[in-house]
Protein backbone atom coordinates (compact mmCIF):
# COMPACT_ATOMS: atom_id res chain seq x y z
CA UNK A 1 0.00 0.00 0.00
CA UNK A 2 1.62 3.50 -1.15
CA UNK A 3 1.69 5.98 1.80
CA UNK A 4 0.15 9.35 1.19
CA UNK A 5 2.30 12.36 0.69
CA UNK A 6 1.52 14.84 3.66
CA UNK A 7 2.58 17.52 0.83
CA UNK A 8 -0.01 16.70 -1.65
CA UNK A 9 -2.58 18.89 -0.05
CA UNK A 10 0.00 21.78 0.17
CA UNK A 11 0.83 21.89 -3.28
CA UNK A 12 -3.11 21.38 -4.34
CA UNK A 13 -3.32 24.70 -2.09
CA UNK A 14 -0.64 26.28 -3.77
CA UNK A 15 -1.57 25.82 -7.18
CA UNK A 16 -5.25 26.73 -6.51
CA UNK A 17 -4.13 30.16 -4.80
CA UNK A 18 -1.58 30.56 -8.05
CA UNK A 19 -4.94 29.72 -10.58
CA UNK A 20 -6.70 32.20 -8.89
CA UNK A 21 -4.07 35.05 -8.39
CA UNK A 22 -3.74 34.65 -12.11
CA UNK A 23 -7.69 34.85 -12.97
CA UNK A 24 -8.07 38.12 -10.77
CA UNK A 25 -4.85 39.17 -12.62
CA UNK A 26 -6.60 39.02 -16.11
CA UNK A 27 -10.07 40.22 -15.05
CA UNK A 28 -7.94 43.77 -13.26
CA UNK A 29 -5.91 43.74 -16.45
CA UNK A 30 -9.25 43.34 -19.08
CA UNK A 31 -10.25 47.08 -18.52
CA UNK A 32 -7.11 48.76 -18.70
CA UNK A 33 -6.03 46.75 -21.98
CA UNK A 34 -9.29 47.45 -23.08
CA UNK A 35 -8.87 51.02 -22.94
CA UNK A 36 -5.20 50.97 -24.11
CA UNK A 37 -6.80 49.57 -26.97
CA UNK A 38 -9.36 51.67 -27.60
CA UNK A 39 -7.56 54.71 -26.94
CA UNK A 40 -5.14 54.27 -30.22
CA UNK A 41 -6.70 52.55 -32.36
CA UNK A 42 -9.85 54.42 -34.79
CA UNK A 43 -13.45 54.53 -33.45
CA UNK A 44 -14.49 51.39 -35.58
CA UNK A 45 -11.95 49.17 -33.80
CA UNK A 46 -13.35 50.16 -29.94
CA UNK A 47 -15.00 46.97 -30.14
CA UNK A 48 -13.49 44.72 -33.05
CA UNK A 49 -10.17 43.08 -31.78
CA UNK A 50 -7.81 42.98 -35.32
CA UNK A 51 -4.39 42.44 -35.11
CA UNK A 52 -3.86 44.30 -38.49
CA UNK A 53 -6.04 47.67 -37.24
CA UNK A 54 -4.16 50.74 -37.64
CA UNK A 55 -2.34 53.24 -34.28
CA UNK A 56 -3.60 56.37 -34.49
CA UNK A 57 -2.80 59.45 -31.99
CA UNK A 58 -6.15 61.20 -32.94
CA UNK A 59 -7.94 59.73 -30.26
CA UNK A 60 -5.18 61.75 -27.60
CA UNK A 61 -5.54 64.90 -29.79
CA UNK A 62 -8.99 64.91 -30.01
CA UNK A 63 -9.80 64.60 -26.22
CA UNK A 64 -7.04 67.22 -25.44
CA UNK A 65 -8.65 69.54 -27.66
CA UNK A 66 -12.50 68.59 -26.55
CA UNK A 67 -11.19 70.63 -22.78
CA UNK A 68 -8.65 72.43 -21.58
CA UNK A 69 -7.01 69.44 -20.02
CA UNK A 70 -3.42 71.42 -19.50
CA UNK A 71 -5.64 73.59 -16.42
CA UNK A 72 -7.04 70.63 -15.47
CA UNK A 73 -3.43 69.03 -14.95
CA UNK A 74 -2.22 72.05 -13.49
CA UNK A 75 -5.56 72.41 -11.18
CA UNK A 76 -4.53 69.04 -10.27
CA UNK A 77 -1.18 68.70 -9.06
CA UNK A 78 -1.56 71.94 -7.06
CA UNK A 79 -4.35 70.30 -5.33
CA UNK A 80 -2.66 67.29 -4.39
CA UNK A 81 0.47 69.13 -3.78
CA UNK A 82 -1.09 71.81 -1.15
CA UNK A 83 -2.73 69.11 0.60
CA UNK A 84 0.13 66.82 1.13
CA UNK A 85 2.22 69.56 2.22
CA UNK A 86 -0.33 70.48 4.80
CA UNK A 87 -0.90 66.93 5.79
CA UNK A 88 2.56 66.06 6.65
CA UNK A 89 3.05 69.29 8.55
CA UNK A 90 -0.10 69.48 10.71
CA UNK A 91 0.35 65.10 11.26
CA UNK A 92 3.70 65.08 11.44
CA UNK A 93 3.00 67.93 14.71
CA UNK A 94 0.05 66.40 15.96
CA UNK A 95 1.69 62.69 16.12
CA UNK A 96 4.66 63.52 17.69
CA UNK A 97 2.52 65.41 20.55
CA UNK A 98 0.37 62.21 20.77
CA UNK A 99 3.22 60.19 21.27
CA UNK A 100 5.82 62.18 23.46
CA UNK A 101 4.07 64.50 25.26
CA UNK A 102 2.02 64.28 28.86
CA UNK A 103 -1.34 66.56 28.70
CA UNK A 104 -4.28 66.50 30.36
CA UNK A 105 -7.24 64.86 28.18
CA UNK A 106 -4.50 63.55 25.64
CA UNK A 107 -6.29 60.24 25.26
CA UNK A 108 -9.71 61.59 25.09
CA UNK A 109 -8.51 64.12 22.31
CA UNK A 110 -6.58 60.79 20.35
CA UNK A 111 -10.01 59.38 20.28
CA UNK A 112 -11.57 62.18 18.93
CA UNK A 113 -9.61 62.34 16.68
CA UNK A 114 -9.55 58.52 15.68
CA UNK A 115 -13.54 59.02 15.58
CA UNK A 116 -12.52 61.14 11.94
CA UNK A 117 -11.62 57.52 10.67
CA UNK A 118 -15.44 55.81 11.15
CA UNK A 119 -17.08 58.88 9.22
CA UNK A 120 -17.08 58.87 5.62
CA UNK A 121 -16.58 62.18 3.88
CA UNK A 122 -19.49 61.78 1.74
CA UNK A 123 -21.82 62.16 5.06
CA UNK A 124 -19.93 66.06 5.82
CA UNK A 125 -20.67 67.05 1.99
CA UNK A 126 -23.35 69.50 3.24
CA UNK A 127 -21.49 70.92 6.02
CA UNK A 128 -18.55 71.13 4.16
CA UNK A 129 -20.07 72.97 1.36
CA UNK A 130 -21.97 75.39 4.17
CA UNK A 131 -18.96 76.26 5.83
CA UNK A 132 -16.73 76.87 2.43
CA UNK A 133 -19.76 79.12 1.55
CA UNK A 134 -19.59 81.14 4.64
CA UNK A 135 -15.79 81.49 4.32
CA UNK A 136 -16.51 82.22 0.53
CA UNK A 137 -13.81 80.04 -0.76
CA UNK A 138 -16.47 78.12 -2.93
CA UNK A 139 -14.64 77.18 -6.83
CA UNK A 140 -11.46 77.16 -5.42
CA UNK A 141 -8.68 74.72 -4.57
CA UNK A 142 -8.03 75.65 -1.40
CA UNK A 143 -12.08 74.82 -1.00
CA UNK A 144 -11.52 70.95 -2.37
CA UNK A 145 -8.63 70.58 -0.17
CA UNK A 146 -9.16 71.85 3.40
CA UNK A 147 -11.83 69.06 4.55
CA UNK A 148 -8.57 66.60 3.89
CA UNK A 149 -5.61 68.51 5.27
CA UNK A 150 -6.45 67.35 8.97
CA UNK A 151 -6.23 63.49 8.51
CA UNK A 152 -6.90 61.32 11.08
CA UNK A 153 -5.25 58.36 8.95
CA UNK A 154 -2.00 60.68 9.05
CA UNK A 155 -2.14 61.46 12.52
CA UNK A 156 -2.81 57.71 14.07
CA UNK A 157 -0.38 56.48 11.67
CA UNK A 158 2.52 58.97 12.78
CA UNK A 159 1.79 58.52 16.41
CA UNK A 160 1.94 54.99 15.93
CA UNK A 161 5.41 55.17 14.10
CA UNK A 162 7.00 57.61 16.63
CA UNK A 163 6.26 55.49 19.65
CA UNK A 164 8.15 52.84 18.19
CA UNK A 165 11.36 55.35 18.36
CA UNK A 166 13.87 54.72 21.07
CA UNK A 167 12.91 57.00 23.89
CA UNK A 168 17.16 56.97 24.54
CA UNK A 169 17.53 58.68 21.07
CA UNK A 170 15.51 61.13 22.06
CA UNK A 171 16.59 61.69 25.48
CA UNK A 172 20.23 61.82 23.96
CA UNK A 173 19.47 64.75 21.46
CA UNK A 174 17.75 66.93 24.04
CA UNK A 175 21.29 66.04 26.35
CA UNK A 176 23.07 67.69 23.60
CA UNK A 177 21.22 70.56 23.78
CA UNK A 178 18.34 70.35 21.06
CA UNK A 179 14.83 71.44 21.99
CA UNK A 180 11.72 69.48 20.54
CA UNK A 181 11.25 71.25 17.49
CA UNK A 182 15.06 70.11 16.56
CA UNK A 183 14.53 66.83 18.05
CA UNK A 184 11.50 65.97 15.89
CA UNK A 185 13.79 67.39 12.35
CA UNK A 186 16.67 65.38 13.30
CA UNK A 187 15.60 62.08 15.11
CA UNK A 188 11.63 61.28 14.52
CA UNK A 189 11.40 62.42 10.86
CA UNK A 190 14.32 60.94 9.11
CA UNK A 191 13.20 57.72 10.82
CA UNK A 192 10.12 57.83 9.74
CA UNK A 193 10.90 58.38 5.96
CA UNK A 194 9.54 55.02 4.86
CA UNK A 195 6.51 56.00 6.64
CA UNK A 196 6.39 59.35 4.80
CA UNK A 197 6.63 57.63 1.37
CA UNK A 198 3.70 55.38 2.01
CA UNK A 199 1.48 57.76 3.30
CA UNK A 200 2.13 60.64 0.62
CA UNK A 201 1.47 57.65 -1.70
CA UNK A 202 -2.11 57.00 -0.59
CA UNK A 203 -2.72 60.89 -0.27
CA UNK A 204 -1.72 61.60 -3.53
CA UNK A 205 -3.32 58.47 -5.37
CA UNK A 206 -6.28 59.38 -3.07
CA UNK A 207 -6.63 62.98 -4.00
CA UNK A 208 -5.88 62.88 -7.73
CA UNK A 209 -8.60 60.30 -8.03
CA UNK A 210 -11.49 62.19 -5.73
CA UNK A 211 -14.33 63.20 -7.74
CA UNK A 212 -17.50 63.93 -6.05
CA UNK A 213 -16.21 66.65 -3.49
CA UNK A 214 -14.60 68.19 -6.08
CA UNK A 215 -17.64 68.05 -8.50
CA UNK A 216 -19.98 69.41 -5.76
CA UNK A 217 -17.29 73.18 -4.79
CA UNK A 218 -16.26 73.87 -7.98
CA UNK A 219 -18.40 75.08 -11.02
CA UNK A 220 -15.42 76.88 -13.68
CA UNK A 221 -12.04 75.62 -15.53
CA UNK A 222 -9.79 77.56 -13.12
CA UNK A 223 -10.53 75.52 -9.98
CA UNK A 224 -11.47 72.26 -11.65
CA UNK A 225 -9.62 68.73 -11.37
CA UNK A 226 -8.82 66.17 -13.88
CA UNK A 227 -11.63 63.29 -12.54
CA UNK A 228 -14.54 66.45 -12.81
CA UNK A 229 -13.19 67.71 -16.42
CA UNK A 230 -13.28 64.04 -17.77
CA UNK A 231 -17.03 64.01 -17.06
CA UNK A 232 -17.51 66.84 -20.58
CA UNK A 233 -16.83 63.83 -22.40
CA UNK A 234 -20.41 61.53 -20.75
CA UNK A 235 -22.24 64.34 -21.66
CA UNK A 236 -25.16 64.31 -23.92
CA UNK A 237 -24.63 67.21 -26.18
CA UNK A 238 -20.74 65.23 -26.67
CA UNK A 239 -22.50 61.79 -27.16
CA UNK A 240 -20.62 58.51 -26.60
CA UNK A 241 -17.18 57.90 -28.49
CA UNK A 242 -15.37 55.49 -26.64
CA UNK A 243 -12.13 55.89 -28.25
CA UNK A 244 -11.78 59.47 -27.13
CA UNK A 245 -13.52 58.97 -23.64
CA UNK A 246 -10.68 55.82 -23.20
CA UNK A 247 -7.99 58.48 -24.40
CA UNK A 248 -9.46 61.24 -21.76
CA UNK A 249 -9.15 58.44 -19.46
CA UNK A 250 -6.10 57.34 -19.90
CA UNK A 251 -4.34 60.86 -20.28
CA UNK A 252 -5.66 60.95 -16.66
CA UNK A 253 -4.42 58.31 -14.88
CA UNK A 254 -1.30 57.84 -17.21
CA UNK A 255 0.73 60.12 -14.58
CA UNK A 256 -0.25 57.47 -11.50
CA UNK A 257 0.24 54.42 -13.75
CA UNK A 258 3.26 55.50 -15.12
CA UNK A 259 4.75 56.62 -11.84
CA UNK A 260 3.68 53.49 -10.14
CA UNK A 261 5.60 51.22 -12.82
CA UNK A 262 8.80 53.32 -12.32
CA UNK A 263 8.93 53.19 -8.94
CA UNK A 264 7.05 49.78 -8.11
CA UNK A 265 9.65 48.39 -5.92
CA UNK A 266 10.35 51.31 -3.48
CA UNK A 267 6.51 51.66 -3.41
CA UNK A 268 6.17 47.94 -2.09
CA UNK A 269 9.22 48.53 -0.07
CA UNK A 270 7.17 51.78 1.49
CA UNK A 271 4.25 50.19 2.58
CA UNK A 272 5.70 46.90 4.09
CA UNK A 273 8.47 49.01 6.22
CA UNK A 274 5.66 51.36 7.07
CA UNK A 275 3.37 48.43 7.86
CA UNK A 276 0.31 49.24 6.08
CA UNK A 277 -1.49 45.69 5.02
Amino acid sequence: MTARNPMEPQGLDRALETIGAWVLAVLWILPLAYAIWTAFHPAEFATRFDLTAPLTLENFRNAWNAAPFARYFLNTMLLVALILAVQLVLCTLAGYAFARFEFKGRDVVFMLVLVQLMVMPEVLVVENYRTMAMLGLTDTITAIGLPYMASAFGIFLLRQTFKTVPKELDEAARVEGANAVQVLWKVYVPLARPVYIAYGLVSVSYHWNNFLWPLIITNSVTSRPLTVGLQVFSSSDQGIDWSIITAATLMTSGPLLVAFLLFQKQFVQSFMRAGIR
